[in-house]
C-alpha cells in the first residue's frame, strides 16, 4: 500500500496523537457552495485552536478568539478543518454541535462533528480539497520602524471604515493604496497570506523574495484585506514571535498583535472581526435556506 495512502487511512490515529501532544487543528467557515460566479466572496480567515477533547463522535476545540475576544459560533455551522503533522496536513468537513465553557480559568470550548473522511493535501494546494477550497487574505506589510508612530495611521484606519460603513465613499487609490492613506514610520512594502489567526496572533507566509524586508524590523504594520465585507482592509502592528522557512523556500512568520502604543484599537479591531464572522455565517445560513 502506498505511504500516503496508509497515512490517509490511519489519519484517527494521526488525529489522538495530536490531541496527546496538545496539538492544534484549523478551522475555517465553509464558503457558502452556491455564491454566484460574479459576486465578491470575500476571504476566508483560517482560526488555529487548541484540541481538548476527542471521543468517537466528537472533537473539542478551545472556542476560536482574537485580539483577546472569543469569536462565537452557532451550533449547525459547516467548517472546514485541518490538522497538519510534519509535511504532512489533511482536510475534512465537520460541523458545530454546540458552545460550552471551559474549566476555570480556561477558555470557552466547541464541539465539532467527528468528521468521516479527510483528504491528504497537495504541497500546491495546501488549502483546497474535492469538498471546499479556502481563499486566503492578502495581507499589505510594512516593517515599523518606531512603533509609537502608528497611533495616526490606525486612527485614520478606523475613521475610514467607519465612514464606509455608514455610506461614505471608498477612499480613492492609486495602485493598492488608497491616496490618502496615512502610514507610520515604515520601509518598503511587501505583501504576504494570512495563512491563520489565534488568540493573541497570526501566521502570515512571506514569499522568498521578501524575506529580506519582512524580517529586518522585529516589529511590522499590517493591512488585513476583508473586502468586500469589510470595506477598507484592517490595520494592526504586530511583533514578529516566531519564524519557520517551508520546503518551498517560503518564510512563514509567526506574529504576535501589539496594542501598546495605541490601546484602543484593539476593541475596535475585535469587534470588525467579529462582525465579519457573523456575516459569513449569515451568508452560510442563506445558502443553506435556498438549497432546502
Amino acid at each position: 500500500m502506498p505511504a500516503s495512502r496508509s497515512r490517509t487511512e490511519q489519519w484517527k490515529d494521526q488525529l489522538y496523537k495530536l490531541y496527546e501532544r496538545g496539538g492544534a487543528l484549523e478551522i475555517s467557515i465553509r464558503p457558502a457552495p452556491d455564491a454566484a460566479p460574479a459576486a465578491e466572496p470575500g476571504s476566508d480567515i483560517v482560526w488555529r485552536v487548541k484540541i481538548v477533547g476527542i471521543n468517537d463522535d466528537a472533537i473539542a476545540i478551545e472556542s476560536p478568539a482574537a485580539f483577546g475576544d472569543a469569536v462565537p459560533l452557532r451550533p449547525g455551522i459547516e467548517l472546514v478543518g485541518a490538522m497538519t503533522i510534519g509535511q504532512n496536513r489533511w482536510m475534512f468537513l465537520t460541523r458545530t454541535i454546540a458552545a460550552k465553557p471551559g474549566p476555570a480559568g480556561h477558555p470557552s470550548q466547541l464541539i465539532l462533528t467527528m468528521p468521516d473522511k479527510v483528504e491528504r493535501c497537495t504541497r500546491r494546494s495546501f488549502f483546497r480539497i474535492s469538498t471546499a477550497e479556502l481563499h486566503l487574505p492578502q495581507v499589505q506589510s510594512w516593517p515599523l520602524f518606531d512603533p509609537l508612530s502608528v497611533v495616526a495611521a490606525e486612527t485614520a484606519n478606523r475613521v475610514r471604515i467607519v465612514d464606509a460603513m455608514e455610506g461614505g465613499s471608498a477612499p480613492r487609490t492609486e495602485g493598492d493604496l488608497p491616496q490618502s492613506l496615512i502610514l507610520p514610520e515604515v520601509g518598503p512594502a511587501f505583501t504576504g497570506s494570512l495563512l491563520n489567526i489565534s488568540g493573541g496572533g497570526l501566521g502570515l507566509m512571506i514569499k522568498h523574495e521578501d524575506i529580506q524586508t519582512a524580517t529586518s524590523r522585529a516589529f511590522l504594520w499590517l493591512r488585513m484585506d476583508l473586502r468586500p465585507i469589510i470595506p477598507e482592509p484592517v490595520a494592526v502592528t504586530g511583533r514578529i514571535a516566531h519564524t519557520h522557512m517551508d520546503s518551498s523556500q517560503s518564510l512563514y512568520l509567526g506574529v504576535a498583535f501589539d496594542f501598546a502604543a495605541n490601546p484602543a484599537h484593539r476593541q475596535f479591531v475585535a469587534e470588525l472581526f467579529a462582525q465579519y464572522m457573523d456575516e459569513i455565517q449569515r451568508r452560510q445560513a442563506r445558502s443553506s435556506v435556498r438549497v432546502a
